[in-house]
């Protein structure tokens, strides 16, 4: 009989603790639908309530299709682009500081990536527009400087939880260090990192509405012109929609983290 190849005998050494990570069990059918069809609801109230009232030139413009897609397409990009830039920054890091050689600078790491959180939100958006400029790019900077540290905690805390056990079996086969943490490390922290990862995007969907107090646009642009403008309907559309997405995809993160989550490897 073939000698297993160095994959399946780390397939065979994380399949315990995998199936502990991945011990409960998916979610019903009932449990999928009901945040979409409750999100469905919400916007048919929304839109039949905004049909149905009597809109002066101020409410006609800022409620009008075309505004308000203009404005979720902003609010996507803004919460994309800044959770991607936290991902390349949190993930790498996360591996650095769990590794021997960098433990003694951890909390100092930590201490600087807390920086971030330390500050409040519309703080650190009001910094980067007077040191940077106002817009879109400054803002997709703050929010990641904001949702970093929840990702990085999480993959550290992903990769530190592994068994050693189950590392040291796979040294003592052969497998390499790069091997161990892209076939077994990695693969049993992903549940812990998708959690920080969804911690981040929700984050940032909420944190982006600010965004729209230094040029940046975004679903939040309605709530402020409804406050400025003395509009509270605007302002109570623009918290339901600001609202629906971020529930949404809160939702989607939570299907991507039960798909990510290992069972059994």
């Amino acid at each position: 009989m073939a000698a297993p190849s160095d994959a399946t005998k780390a397939a065979r050494l994380a399949s315990g603790a995998a199936l502990a990570a991945g011990s409960r069990g998916r979610r019903s059918l009932a449990n999928y639908l009901f945040m979409p069809v409750l999100l469905v609801l919400v916007l048919v109230f929304t839109y039949v309530s905004v049909s149905r009232r009597d809109l002066d030139s101020t409410e006609s413009k800022r409620l009008a299709f075309d505004f308000i897609l203009a404005r979720t397409q902003e609010h996507l990009e803004l919460t994309v682009l800044s959770t991607v830039l936290v991902l390349i920054i949190a993930i790498p890091f996360g591996i650095l500081l769990t590794r021997s050689f960098a433990r003694p600078i951890t909390p100092f790491a930590i201490a600087f990536f807390n920086i971030g959180q330390a500050v409040p939100t519309i703080g650190l958006l009001l910094i980067f527009a007077i040191v940077w400029s106002i817009g879109f790019v400054p803002t997709v900077v703050a929010l990641a400087a904001y949702t970093t540290l929840p990702v990085l905690r999480n993959t550290m805390v992903g990769l530190t939880q592994v068994d050693a056990s189950v590392i040291e079996s796979a040294r003592g086969m052969g497998m390499t260090k790069l091997a161990v943490l892209t076939r077994i490390e990695l693969p049993l922290a992903v549940p812990v990192i998708m959690a920080g990862l969804r911690t981040a995007l929700t984050i940032n969907v909420g944190t982006a509405t600010l965004g729209a107090f230094i040029g940046a646009g975004t679903l939040g642009s309605l709530i402020v012109s409804g406050y400025s403008s003395n509009r509270p309907f605007i302002t109570i559309v623009g918290g339901i929609l600001v609202a629906v997405l971020a529930l949404l995809i809160d939702y989607l993160a939570g299907i991507a983290e039960d798909a990510l989550r290992p069972r059994g490897l």
